[in-house]
């Protein structure tokens, strides 16, 4: 199994077939990981953002592409201390023709304000310049986000635009050294 890890946490990026376990059940599919059961906790926003990625991404996308899998999933974030999900992270698929990897994530509510979001952050954007067709990593949130516009700052992501509709723009540029 593929993993990245941190000081402090493992992420592992779910294969087609454990997308599958975990849209059945989270519970199942943490096992299969051999992890410890998680009490996951989300808004009905972020639920709904989930469950569509599920159905409308993470499954169609990696069966179509099973050797580029990594980019097209939800990365487990899994505490290492407690063998636990923490949250999820993830691309928007491989990075575009100018060299963007875009990312979200999500931390679990029991989890928030640890600084694993960050932690996990700059662990996933640091595997993804190890891909030389990557040279920014970009996330959007909104402006009323702060927890979030937060994370990115201390992860070193800088703002570079906002839409009419307060979805902002952060970006991270591959370090030339």
């Amino acid at each position: 199994m593929f993993f990245i890890e941190s000081e402090r946490l493992l992420m592992i990026p779910l294969t087609h077939e454990l997308l599958q376990l975990l849209h059945n059940s989270r519970a199942v599919m943490e096992q299969a990981l051999g992890l410890k059961t998680s009490n996951y906790q989300v808004s009905e926003f972020y639920q709904k953002e989930i469950d569509d990625a599920m159905i409308n991404f993470w499954l169609p996308k990696t069966l179509a592409n099973p050797n580029a899998f990594k980019w097209y999933t939800d990365w487990e974030i899994v505490l290492k201390s407690i063998n636990t999900s923490v949250g999820g992270m993830g691309f928007n698929g491989e990075p575009n023709e100018n060299g963007e990897a875009e990312t979200g994530y999500m931390i679990d509510e029991q989890h928030q304000n640890k600084g694993y979001a960050t932690e996990a952050l700059q662990l996933l954007s640091n595997w993804a310049f190890t891909d030389a067709r990557v040279g920014s990593v970009i996330v959007h949130t909104y402006q009323d986000n702060l927890p979030s516009r937060r994370i990115l700052i201390k992860s070193g992501f800088e703002e570079v635009g906002v839409d009419a509709d307060g979805l902002m723009t952060f970006r991270l540029i591959r370090s030339s050294t």
